[in-house]
């Protein structure tokens, strides 16, 4: 055979190769409802994660030690699909990160959310004998509950407010840890004479401070002077507002999300556009939320194999995909996919 042929044939494997990568991220990094095996995918996961954190449960019943051995068995399969699955996400990595060099794109998912969290679910099976540090890092498993509603909106809605109100929210429990020094302090200085063994230092008042302000009220520990019981009617009121500052902020986000999605919070000079993600848009692989937040646009709805939709903010964009945007003014059209 001549090189002209080899050549060909090379070129011929390595697109057949290109192509099979392509389809398995397609079918376990995107959820696409029309399609099949993307959606019997899914299915399987949500399957195999219950059937993981239920089997670790069952585990710790003294009753069910007959069973121990079916329990291990599940976890063994389990695990050894968590880590297929980690590989192959490593291996497609390139798609979901495409603007970035392939090993880039490899080190930007292995230390992402999902690609820690994955990581972690699967050491601790290697390290069951060893600290008891790495045997705690099963309960990472139940992080992967998250995954089953990462597609719905009512998931989307939650994880997005706590996203743009997260400095608000840091703000307010930095003054709800204020408060709880405060209190302590001031709880040591009136009761430490009258109960040294339960405020012993300044310090010793926290768990106290935390139940109060909190409107918790354990009743362990507690004020027997008068001044003590007056500071602990007013710290107790202030533990009231306190706790009702960062409610307010989740509150008032989840607000302004609903009105967003009403629609009454698009600018009227907006306008409406329609985009077709091209084989070589910095997009594909990128979320909804991830869209909207770098290149100032609204995603309303998507259109993938003649079905439409409206995604949520966890939703990843596909080569093919047209997307029914609002171009803000202010954003840069430039940044666009190209079609």
């Amino acid at each position: 055979m001549d090189q002209e042929g080899q050549r060909e044939i090379i070129m011929e494997r390595s697109g057949k190769y290109a192509s099979v990568k392509k389809r398995v991220f397609d079918i376990i990094q995107i959820s696409n409802t029309s399609d099949g095996p993307s959606r019997s995918f899914d299915i399987f996961l949500v399957a195999v994660i219950v059937a993981n954190i239920l089997g670790m449960f069952l585990e710790t019943f003294q009753s069910l030690q007959p069973y121990h051995a079916l329990l291990r068995g599940i976890e063994i399969g389990t695990v050894a699909l968590f880590s297929v699955e980690y590989l192959l996400r490593i291996w497609t990595a390139e798609y979901l990160y495409p603007n970035r060099p392939k090993k880039a794109a490899v080190l930007r998912f292995l230390y992402s959310y999902d690609g820690i969290v994955e990581l972690l679910t699967i050491l601790p099976f290697f390290f069951l004998s060893g600290a008891v540090a790495l045997r705690m890092m099963r309960v990472v498993r139940i992080f992967h509950l998250f995954r089953i509603n990462a597609n719905y909106d009512s998931f989307n809605v939650i994880t997005k407010v706590l996203q743009e109100k997260r400095n608000q929210i840091v703000s307010s429990l930095f003054i709800i840890l204020v408060l709880m020094l405060a209190s302590s302090l001031c709880m040591y200085s009136v009761e430490h004479s009258a109960q040294p063994d339960k405020f012993c230092n300044a310090l010793s008042g926290m768990w106290w401070s935390v139940s109060a302000l909190l409107t918790v009220g354990y009743g362990d520990v507690y004020p027997i002077t008068i001044l003590g019981k007056t500071m602990a009617v007013i710290i107790s009121f202030l533990g009231v507002g306190a706790v009702a500052i960062p409610t307010g902020i989740i509150s008032a986000g989840f607000v302004e999300q609903y009105t967003k999605a009403q629609g009454t919070d698009t600018p009227f000079d907006a306008r409406l556009t329609t985009l077709r993600v091209g084989l070589d848009s910095r997009w594909i692989g990128k979320t909804v939320s991830q869209i909207e937040a770098e290149d100032g646009v609204l995603v309303l709805i998507v259109e993938r194999q003649e079905a439409g939709f409206r995604p949520g903010s966890g939703f990843r964009v596909a080569e093919g995909d047209v997307l029914g945007i609002y171009l803000r003014p202010h954003s840069q059209t430039g940044t666009s996919p190209r079609t």
